[in-house]
């Protein structure tokens, strides 16, 4: 059996994470041995997986796998549950961010209690699944030392504390500094963006501001790890003014165009009907199971649809006030299939780390079964000069099958488009979006939306 060693998991000795005929597993090595005996019989495992904070796994044999394990390091071979898409933290919205966060404290605060901490308390270790952020790393469980700091402490303040910080009282954008800072963001870098009122908070004054001043002496001196000892009631004391530093970020405020798109838009009630009622039309007749993918979801109101025809469906939108209300709709509402996350698509998530094979793209994380461009086409062919053959081409890369929208020029909001600038749009027309699209895509069906110009398509990549 053919298996390969995940490229992002390769810096922990006690072990790392395998692909083996499409399924996933981690091999846990003998350095790892007295931790994860540990993690299962202390009774964390089961506190973590009952209360949906860890990610379930199986112990299976070795020899089921072929080659997949390392057999000279070997000490046990897991299967965790299976994720169906993995996201990293510059695509989420505030809310995601914040409840990954409180997690992640939660679950240091159940492993003290069975003697146990994290030793690391990266935001790459949480994956959301149904609408809750559940942590996907079982070797980040150590020990615990009676009188050691929280090692992961730092890198906490970096991947949650300052992001939650910056979004909040400056601009929820500044998230997408974590892409060239993959070990969050530093904090002598986000103490200089905050406004001086922060110096204010309690929380950020000290996990913030101070922490930074602190690295910034300590930088180039030698430190004894045996320095700084804490009692159990001193590290809990520091757990708890994390989680207030973290309860106290709230959700940037105000509206903006996508946010309130379908409450300002030029669909009328019938138009409306009409495009839910062919949507779902045409997500039966594409027969498809599996993933779905909704590009420029907005607040999820057609991704729902896939979701009530049972695809898993990853709800993408630039906007991150849109983003922001999909996800809550989805938390409060349990809504178990829907993954709302923030992607630019002219600047898609790009492959991140070490070789450029830590995180990946966008693209390496599909195809798609189906995805979904609905009201998307018009904004990258006039607001961004997009060729209609090149988003033929990037669409292909990502789907089997797709529905699509072309909104034609005469439409309001392509001539609200067009009249801040000059048109040179000549070849914006339908005919040229077919031809354009013929490479890539054969036309199934296509059926015009009510009381409107607008056109959808059912399309399936070519070499299906």
């Amino acid at each position: 059996m053919n298996s390969v060693r995940l490229s992002s998991s390769f810096r922990d000795p006690c072990g790392f994470v395998f692909c083996c005929e499409g399924l996933y597993y981690r091999q846990i090595n003998r350095a790892g041995q007295a931790d994860y005996d540990a993690l299962m019989n202390s009774g964390l495992y089961k506190s973590l997986v009952d209360s949906g904070l860890l990610l379930a796994h199986v112990e299976v044999e070795p020899d089921r796998l072929g080659d997949g394990p390392t057999k000279d390091l070997l000490y046990k071979i897991i299967k965790p549950q299976q994720l169906d898409f993995i996201s990293y933290p510059w695509e989420w919205s505030f809310s995601q961010l914040q409840d990954a966060a409180l997690a992640t404290l939660q679950i240091q605060k159940l492993a003290m209690r069975h003697g146990m901490t994290l030793k690391d308390s990266s935001a790459f270790n949480l994956q959301f699944v149904a609408a809750r952020p559940v942590f996907i790393d079982t070797l980040s469980f150590e020990i615990m030392q009676p009188g050691n700091p929280w090692v992961a402490y730092r890198q906490f303040c970096q991947h949650f504390l300052a992001p939650l910080a910056l979004m909040s009282r400056v601009d929820s954008r500044l998230l997408q500094l974590f892409k060239n800072n993959l070990d969050g963001i530093p904090l002598d870098l986000a103490s200089r963006l905050l406004p001086l009122r922060s110096w204010l908070s309690f929380s950020l004054l000290t996990h913030i501001h101070l922490h930074a001043r602190t690295q910034r002496h300590f930088a180039a001196r030698q430190v004894s790890v045996t320095t700084g000892k804490m009692s159990y009631n001193a590290l809990m004391g520091l757990i708890d003014s994390l989680e207030s530093g973290v309860l106290a970020c709230r959700a940037p405020g105000g509206s903006t165009e996508w946010g309130d798109y379908y409450s300002d838009t030029n669909y009328s009630a019938t138009a409306l009907q009409s495009k839910s009622e062919i949507v779902a039309e045409f997500i039966e007749k594409s027969a498809v199971r599996g993933q779905a993918w909704d590009l420029g979801a907005n607040t999820g109101l057609f991704s729902r649809l896939a979701v009530a025809a049972g695809l898993r469906t990853v709800a993408f939108d630039i906007d991150p006030a849109a983003v922001e209300k999909n996800y809550r709709q989805c938390r409060d509402n349990g809504e178990k299939l829907l993954l709302p996350l923030l992607q630019d698509l002219t600047n898609p998530s790009p492959a991140l780390g070490w070789g450029n094979r830590e995180r990946q793209s966008l693209s390496e994380r599909g195809p798609a079964d189906l995805v979904m461009a609905l009201a998307l086409i018009h904004h990258l062919a006039i607001a961004n000069n997009l060729p209609f053959a090149y988003i033929g081409a990037f669409l292909a890369d990502l789907c089997r099958c797709l529905i699509v929208e072309f909104v034609p020029r005469s439409d309001s909001q392509v001539q609200r488009m067009l009249a801040t600038r000059e048109d040179i749009f000549a070849g914006y027309t339908q005919a040229e979006f077919e031809k354009e699209f013929s490479p890539y895509f054969k036309i199934l069906a296509s059926r015009k939306v009510a009381d409107s110009e607008r056109i959808l398509y059912l399309m399936q990549k070519s070499d299906q």
